[in-house]
Order: C-alpha cells, then sequence, then structure tokens
C-alpha cells in the first residue's frame, strides 16, 4: 500500500519544481529576467491547497496592504504593512522563505539602511521591520514588505526557512 506524501513536503515539492521550471525557462531563453509571478488563477490555487493543509504559510496582500500568517485554514496573526512604491514595485507570486537574519544592513538605488531587524528573504524580495517607518498601509518600499519591528519580530520567530510565501493582489 502506498503511503501519502504528508501536505507540508507536497508544498516544498512545488515550490522547488517551480523554482527549477523558473530557473530552465532562464537558461534556455523563454523570459529574460526573474519576475516569480505567476497567474492569477495558479496563485488562488496554491492559496486553496494551503488553506487545506496544516503548514505554515504567509499571504501578502497588495491590494489591502495586510500580511496574514496562516496556519493551514487558519490565520494565527495579520498586520499592516508597506509595500512596493508602483516605480519599485512587489512582485506577485509563489514563494519560499529562503533564508533568515536577526539583522541585515540593505543597500540599493537611492538607500543604505543598517541594521534592518528580523529579515525574511523569498524570491528576489524580503519581509522586515522597518524602524525608520511610523505608518504602515501604504505602498513605499523599494519591493520589499515592512512591517513595525515588534511585528516582524514575531513572523520572524514564527516562520522558518522554506514557509511559503503567497504575494497577491486582491
Amino acid at each position: 500500500m502506498k503511503h501519502p506524501r504528508p501536505p507540508q513536503l507536497r508544498t516544498r515539492w512545488f515550490v522547488i519544481l517551480a523554482s527549477v521550471a523558473l530557473l530552465f525557462a532562464l537558461a534556455i531563453g523563454n523570459i529574460s529576467a526573474p519576475t516569480f509571478a505567476q497567474s492569477s488563477a495558479d496563485i488562488l490555487q496554491t492559496i486553496a491547497y494551503l488553506r487545506t493543509s496544516n503548514e505554515h504559510w504567509i499571504e501578502v496582500n497588495l491590494t489591502t496592504q495586510r500580511l496574514i500568517a496562516w496556519q493551514g485554514g487558519k490565520s494565527v496573526f495579520a498586520v499592516i504593512v508597506a509595500t512596493g512604491k508602483p516605480s519599485t514595485p512587489t512582485a506577485t507570486g509563489v514563494f519560499s522563505i529562503t533564508s533568515k537574519q536577526p539583522q541585515a544592513r540593505m543597500r540599493g538605488s537611492g538607500f543604505d539602511v543598517p541594521d534592518v531587524p528580523f529579515v525574511l528573504y523569498y524570491g528576489n524580495a524580503a519581509i522586515h521591520g522597518a524602524y525608520w517607518r511610523v505608518r504602515f498601509g501604504q505602498p513605499i518600499s523599494h519591493g520589499t514588505v515592512y512591517l513595525a519591528p515588534d511585528r516582524a519580530q514575531w513572523l520572524y520567530n514564527w516562520a522558518e526557512v522554506g514557509t511559503p510565501v503567497i504575494v497577491r493582489q486582491l
């Protein structure tokens, strides 16, 4: 009798296979840059699957500027965030946390911010604390997801490397 794979393993395999497909497409030149964007249908299908699992996963809604931490179909944490502004948008798609750092320096075109707290890297972006912001709920970042530092600490402690991250429009 064949035993089914646990839901966590199936989701991790899905993320790995999607990443391999993206890298293969980049290698053969089917796409010019890693956008990581999937269709809305693919994103909704992944959300539907995750809601039937018992896995930890993170949803970032760009329309409502909200981040929700889920365990299966139950929300366990919700917070107002600030995502990428129109000139530097936060990419939509299905990702997973690739690494965590309790503190990092973030540099880019027009910014250099030391001591960024509670950084969760995914795709080409990150979810992290933003001590320089006092208001959230409006797109203002260079593509990352800003949270208040105390909220970022909670999420950092809860999430693990491999936790799925879904970034979508409503």
